[in-house]
């Protein structure tokens, strides 16, 4: 009888430590909660992005290309004053600057646009596409985007094209992008590469940093 109290005694001592054990990795686990941020480096400065859960398809196939490194070294190929920045064109890569906006990676990613809830305001990021004569269904370009640059916004924009995110730190970047020299459509007269990095922060690192996540 000893003997049985004694290992259901341990039994007892070894249910309540791995339970506690649980407990505590759970605790952590809410402590080291992370954030996903996309950071583009540029020659002008770094802009974050937070990219909405609501729009799935485009957000896992911007953090795909992200990682694969697709979007390193092309370049921001179209700037409009008080409108838009745009690039993610693979094309832009080379040394031809004639076909920068007409590449990309093969595929189009199916239309996720909501405008109730993801308009063109300052900072959106969005994803560009053919018009919609060629394309009725609004079907987004797999790798080109632009930002809104316009102070005011852009929601003429809205319910056209999907938005998928929008800055949460850098728009003077944006804004000084947006304001280089550039030819009579639009090219900037000066290359401006990017490359596209994904990071999990963590909240002690986004207010380190300045950046607040959209409600």
């Amino acid at each position: 009888m000893k003997l049985f109290n004694s290992i259901f005694l341990w039994l007892i001592i070894g249910f309540v430590s791995v339970f506690a054990s649980c407990k505590d990795k759970k605790v952590v686990e809410e402590i080291v909660e992370t954030f996903e941020i996309i950071q583009i480096n540029t020659s002008e400065g770094d802009m974050y992005v937070y990219l909405y859960p609501g729009t799935p398809l485009h957000r896992a196939n911007f953090v795909k290309l992200a990682k694969e490194g697709f979007y390193d070294s092309t370049e921001f190929h179209r700037i409009v004053t008080n409108f838009v920045i745009q690039g993610g064109d693979p094309n832009s890569k080379d040394a031809d600057r004639s076909n920068d906006g007409s590449g990309g990676p093969g595929y189009t990613v199916p239309a996720e646009i909501d405008k109730s809830k993801y308009k063109h305001d300052y900072g959106a990021l969005a994803a560009a596409r053919l018009g919609n004569t060629t394309n009725p269904q609004m079907a987004s370009s797999g790798s080109q985007f632009y930002i809104v640059t316009d102070k005011n916004g852009e929601h003429g924009l809205d319910g056209q094209y999907t938005v998928f995110g929008e800055l949460v730190k850098g728009w003077d970047v944006a804004k000084n992008i947006e304001g280089k020299p550039k030819n009579g459509k639009d090219l900037p007269n000066t290359r401006i590469p990017m490359t596209v990095t994904v990071h999990q922060y963590t909240q002690e690192i986004l207010d380190a940093k300045g950046i607040s996540i959209p409600k």
